[in-house]
């Protein structure tokens, strides 16, 4: 099978999207099918043996991590080289327009998924107003599609109630090699909390940047004057975040990879996530797979992962002390501390990309089928 990916973006960028992205097309590479990547350039021709068409994009101005990569008339003869079964279009904006018109011109079948969730994101961005007018954008472009995947129930359930035709669940997936238990460290430990290792450490883990709202867990350092934070990762929103936690016990650790970022979760007591716009939230996967406790908001697809009580602690979003008062109970009890870390291992041991992609190439099949001509 040949599958031609188009996302809004892929490697050399770091988030939760890339992450399932590489998983996903290592795995499809692995098992026969042949993938080509359409995304913002990054420098990349190849990755796992697929090829990477980088297309020219420039900074978007309230996010300039990300970069808006317009359609282009090469793009119409990589696929007519490629010959693609099936196109797969990522969190469609301004690049996937293009694998939509492809698609339709050339008569190859269309898959989507969906991935960020994009209406919740703009209230973080004074652009509230506008979520109406994105949700019929975002169904004008997925019903183009002959299914939409979503990483969480809640998601599907989210989309069908917008009118997002043809909804269904993309399983979870989590490398349970690269983060685990074993990897926890005094030496890490002592990096991330500055030569403090004996005090309560919380670390978070992915973008700083207003819709993560990171900025939630400084009650927590000011409710809990022994802990301390370390915030791995980088966005656009670090330098207001240095302002904001100035003169608390955090550490701005930038990024982490590999078993570095696997040792920095399983060294930790509690991985803190405050939150609300999640479609699934990878890290917290990766952080439960790692051992580490977490404390997320119950909001999004996150529950669809963390069973409160069980294998992390939820707490109300609503609730403006409710990650203080998560965060005090996990720290207060080391037996429930090791309760959770064991669950949260066995939870994460039952979600890995070999069976995610396996799934996905059900769903491949499927879409192939219904375009399939019937017989005369």
């Amino acid at each position: 099978m040949k599958i031609a990916l188009f996302t809004e973006t892929f490697l050399p960028k770091v988030d939760g999207i890339v992450t399932r992205l590489r998983h996903t097309v290592e795995h499809l590479q692995r098992l026969g099918d042949q993938v080509m990547v359409f995304c913002p350039e990054g420098g990349l021709t190849d990755y796992k043996g697929a090829q990477i068409q980088g297309v020219t994009g420039f900074p978007l101005p309230l996010y300039p991590e990300l970069k808006m990569a317009l359609p282009r008339p090469a793009i119409g003869e990589a696929l007519e080289a490629f010959q693609p079964d099936l196109i797969h279009v990522v969190n469609p904006a301004v690049l996937g327009l293009g694998g939509i018109y492809y698609a339709k011109a050339m008569q190859i079948p269309l898959m989507a998924s969906y991935h960020t969730h994009l209406p919740k994101y703009l209230e973080h961005y004074n652009l509230g107003m506008l979520e109406g007018v994105l949700w019929e954008l975002l169904k004008a472009m997925h019903n183009q599609a002959s299914l939409n995947l979503c990483t969480s129930t809640a998601m599907v359930e989210e989309l069908t109630s917008h009118g997002i035709e043809r909804c269904d669940l993309w399983q979870r997936g989590v490398d349970t090699e690269t983060f685990r238990p074993q990897l926890a460290s005094r030496e890490m430990r002592d990096r991330l909390s500055q030569g403090h290792p004996e005090d309560p450490l919380l670390i978070y883990v992915g973008r700083l940047s207003a819709e993560k709202q990171v900025d939630q867990i400084k009650g927590v350092l000011e409710a809990i004057p022994s802990a301390r934070l370390a915030l791995v990762g980088n966005g656009p929103h670090r330098e207001e975040l240095e302002s904001h936690f100035a003169g608390t016990k955090t550490h701005f650790v930038g990024y982490l990879h590999g078993e570095d970022l696997g040792s920095a979760y399983a060294s930790a007591d509690a991985f803190m996530f405050p939150s609300r716009t999640e479609t699934l939230g990878l890290v917290l996967l990766e952080a439960m797979a790692a051992g580490c406790p977490v404390i997320a908001a119950n909001a999004g697809g996150i529950p669809d992962i963390v069973t409160d009580g069980d294998n992390g602690f939820l707490f109300d979003p609503q609730d403006d002390q409710g990650l203080v008062k998560a965060t005090e109970r996990l720290l207060a009890n080391q037996i429930e501390r090791e309760r959770l870390r064991r669950n949260a291992r066995q939870e994460a041991e039952r979600w890995g990309w070999a069976a995610a992609t396996r799934q996905l190439q059900g769903f491949y099949g499927q879409v192939l089928s219904q375009s399939l001509p019937t017989a005369a």
